[in-house]
């Protein structure tokens, strides 16, 4: 038992799920020509799924993972858009040799039974 208390069936498999999609994500992004640079990046103001980089763009990529493509593309909030917009900035200021790089927000939208899809530029903050 955690410190939060137990941990459900539910929210492990959720967990797991989301790992996956993760994991599916960033082959798409490698088959796509993108080198992953990091994976679950924790900044102090937020967390970025993948962060990817082909060429001169370096790509932060919220992946969602939900029953229908179209759920995962609804569930991308402003509040998280900005807290991924934040973690972005911690991980350039951290990172000087990348901060000539163009800089993109992309999602990538999990369903079972589905490819996924990847949204280029998503959304800007």
């Amino acid at each position: 038992m955690s410190v939060r208390g137990p941990v459900s069936d539910a929210r492990r498999a959720d967990e797991r799920a989301g790992r996956t999609a993760e994991a599916i994500a960033a082959a798409l992004l490698r088959f796509k020509g993108y080198r992953v640079l990091a994976r679950r990046f924790r900044g102090q103001r937020g967390e970025i799924d993948l962060i990817a980089r082909r060429g001169s763009i370096l790509a932060f990529v919220e992946v969602k993972h939900r029953a229908s493509i179209a759920a995962a593309a609804e569930s991308v909030s402003p509040r998280q858009r900005a807290r991924i917009a934040a973690a972005a900035e911690e991980f350039i200021a951290a990172r000087p040799r990348l901060g000539g790089l163009g800089i993109r927000f992309d999602a990538i939208l999990v369903a079972a039974g589905k490819f996924p899809r990847h949204l280029a530029d998503a959304w800007r903050p």
